[in-house]
C-alpha cells in the first residue's frame, strides 16, 4: 500500500536539504521525494516504506525530524 508522509526536518542549509533528500530516497520502497513548505522545511515522501524507520534515519543523519501527516496515497 502506497503512503504519503510529510515530515518536518530541521534543515538550516542547502547541504542539509540535500542530505535529507538522499536519506529519504535511499530508503527501501520510496517512489518519490520532494521538499515543501515556505522555507523548504518539509519533506514529502511517497511509496511503500516504514515511516518510523525513515524518521529515525533522518534524525541520525540530518537533525530533528517529526512526522506531520501520514496517510494513503491516491
Amino acid at each position: 500500500m502506497k503512503q504519503k508522509v510529510v515530515l518536518k526536518v530541521a534543515m538550516n542549509c542547502e547541504k542539509c536539504r540535500s542530505e535529507a533528500l538522499q536519506v529519504a530516497a535511499g530508503q527501501a520502497g520510496v517512489d518519490s521525494v520532494a521538499l515543501d513548505g515556505k522555507e523548504k522545511e518539509k519533506v514529502v515522501v511517497i511509496g511503500d516504506f516504514d515511516a518510523v524507520k525513515l524518521t529515525n534515519n533522518l534524525r541520525k543523519k540530518v537533525g530533528a525530524a517529526e512526522i506531520l501527516t501520514l496517510g494513503k496515497h491516491n
